[in-house]
């Protein structure tokens, strides 16, 4: 009888990986959805160009206009990849969040770590706005870490508990919320339509330039968090159980946080405030390869990623020419779905 896992080992190094078995056929179908939707997205706008000139140039293969390198290349593919690395990072982000608090409503966004990134990066917008634009990602990121921290401490008795994580996580959130609203409200005009922009969350004109950190961030915390992902299914059975199993909890936690953190920062950063995609993907990731932390984790990475580039596609077309932000999109489509869940959760 065939065994509904597949375990991975490295070799002659000390790692291993048990995995659901429908896991590699799930990414390989959402990898494939979402190449399949970079590839429209970037055909679609002004100056429409057929898919199969877009992998041409993409790919530098001869026979495509030579104007096409332009508009693919310097234009449209990095926007297309930055949509991709947000939805990545929210997705993982999302999945570790879910597993560490237990709980299927918690996201980035919902516990106040994207608001908190939001706060100071619309500060700088609106209160000092001549400082340069390039000092908005790590102001960004500070922000987001500021939460954090303040979310362990106020909920730290002696100990961690995903209970009081998530509590004080909500009244962190209500807290920056209302500290923004407060700076929009008595803001200088131009300023706050500025910052209502980037609120909305958008990758519209992102270059090269905002996908090169980005990219950074990922290299760096999307391995760490693949590789720390088997932890969630001990700490996801409670914290005595998990110590009993020989997990050192605290540790183990704050690392998960601390990739948390730094993936929302980063989208925060590089996008905008894009809500509901770190709640989605990780419910849609334990439907398909059951609730393991090994498989949830890359599954919700690649469905973030297929759910930001498929909203920014709807965003571009659906009223074109006018473009409206993918993060109106997936507010559209988040809002509702929070509303099931937690008219599930009291059934």
């Amino acid at each position: 009888m065939q065994q509904p896992w597949i375990v991975v080992r490295l070799g002659r190094i000390p790692f291993s990986l048990r995995v659901d078995r429908r896991l590699p056929p799930v990414l390989a179908l959402v990898l494939l959805a979402t190449l399949a939707l970079m590839v429209i997205n970037i055909g679609v706008g002004e100056y429409p160009i057929a898919p199969l000139d877009v992998v041409r140039t993409v790919l530098h293969i001869p026979g495509s206009p030579e104007d096409y390198d332009f508009i693919v290349n310097t234009l449209r593919l990095p926007r297309m990849l930055v949509a991709a690395l947000v939805g990545m990072a929210l997705g993982v982000s999302g999945a570790i969040m879910q597993g560490l608090t237990r709980n299927p409503l918690a996201s980035p966004d919902m516990l106040g770590i994207s608001s908190g990134a939001s706060l100071v990066a619309v500060a700088l917008i609106v209160v000092f706005p001549a400082v340069s634009p390039a000092v908005l990602p790590f102001a960004a990121f500070a922000g987001a870490l500021v939460v954090a921290v303040l979310i362990y401490l106020l909920a730290w008795r002696g100990g961690d508990s995903p209970i009081r994580l998530v509590l004080v996580g909500i009244g962190l959130t209500s807290v920056t919320s209302a500290m923004t609203t407060i700076m929009i409200t008595f803001g200088n005009v131009n300023d706050v339509q500025r910052a209502m922009v980037w609120l909305t969350g958008s990758v519209y004109a992102r270059s090269w330039d905002d996908f090169w950190p980005l990219f950074a961030w990922l290299v760096v915390f999307v391995p760490l968090a693949l590789l720390l992902s088997r932890h969630l299914n001990a700490l996801g059975l409670g914290e005595d159980v998990a110590r009993g199993l020989g997990s050192h909890v605290v540790m183990q936690r704050g690392l998960l946080l601390l990739i948390t953190v730094a993936l929302a920062g980063a989208t925060v950063a590089a996008a905008g405030a894009i809500g509901f995609v770190g709640l989605i993907a990780p419910h849609i990731a334990r439907r398909l390869v059951g609730p393991s932390g090994e498989g949830v984790v890359p599954t919700a990475a690649l469905f973030g990623g297929l759910i930001v580039v498929a909203a920014d596609l709807v965003g571009r077309t659906i009223i074109a020419p006018i473009e409206l932000p993918c993060g109106l999109i997936t507010a559209a489509i988040g809002a509702p779905f929070f509303i099931y869940l937690l008219y599930r959760a009291r059934a």
